[in-house]
């Protein structure tokens, strides 16, 4: 059986351990958890920070999403053995691939750049009744240290819009580019990111106001059948299903 120093070493490697971190490093950091503790008050995601020196949480939200039935101060002292305890096994290998793949990458870019990537990815989190939840899962650097290794990340945890674990893509802030891994041939790819037409944004904007599909025909003065029409073509665009996953789709991506 693994030890937890084992089970810990599986998420940490060289790349992605920081060693030296300088006291300017310490000051400039000042009182940003105020300023996160503010962010969770008015989002209803849940949101974590890594320290990459301590190999820790730093901060746990009090969202229920991604505390499995856990308080806080409990998944922050559990650490990375939270998701040991709380992630199906064969996703928790899944995390070890995407964490070696996505330091990989993050040694290619730029040091100036570096604050302006974010790694995307989904798997399913036990919750405390024993079901399996699939979420999605976002982390961007927010301190770096001198050699440009993350000191400190943020992670966003919200419902996945999926269908299956995996899905990981890099994001650059400002880009119409992403990158998407394949799992089966191990390498990335540079895909365009979807672009809504003004119509396909103020249909979405509509749904999300719960307006039916009549009153939203009637509000874009357009037949109802019409509306259907762009409706699918939406969901082809952004390989969803339905106009929750759709609705979802455009609110992770920030398109509306």
């Amino acid at each position: 059986m693994e030890s937890n120093k084992d089970q810990l070493n599986q998420f940490f490697t060289e790349k992605n351990t920081v060693k030296n971190i300088q006291s300017n490093d310490f000051i400039n950091t000042g009182e940003y958890l105020d300023i996160i503790r503010a962010f969770a008050r008015i989002t209803y995601k849940s949101i974590y920070i890594i320290d990459y020196q301590k190999k820790a949480f730093e901060y746990v939200s009090d969202n229920p999403l991604f505390l499995c039935g856990l308080k806080p101060e409990q998944v922050k002292e559990l650490g990375y053995g939270f998701y040991f305890r709380n992630v199906k096994s064969e996703d928790l290998d899944l995390l070890v691939q995407i964490n070696e793949i996505g330091f990989d990458f993050y040694e290619q870019i730029p040091l100036d750049d570096r604050k302006l990537y974010t790694i995307s990815y989904d798997f399913h989190l036990i919750n405390e009744k024993g079901k399996p939840i699939l979420i999605n899962h976002k982390l961007t650097p927010m301190f770096l240290n001198e050699e440009g290794k993350i000191w400190k990340a943020m992670c966003i945890v919200a419902l996945s819009n999926n269908q299956n674990a995996g899905n990981i893509s890099i994001n650059r802030h400002g880009s119409d580019i992403f990158w998407s891994f394949s799992l089966e041939i191990r390498k990335w790819n540079s895909e365009q990111k979807a672009k809504l037409s003004e119509r396909e944004l103020e249909m979405l904007r509509l749904y999300a106001r719960g307006l039916t599909i009549n009153e939203i025909a009637e509000k874009m003065f357009l037949s109802a059948d019409t509306v259907k029409f762009h409706r699918r073509k939406l969901f082809e665009k952004v390989n969803v299903q339905n106009i929750t996953e759709a609705l979802a789709f455009a609110t992770n991506n920030k398109l509306i």
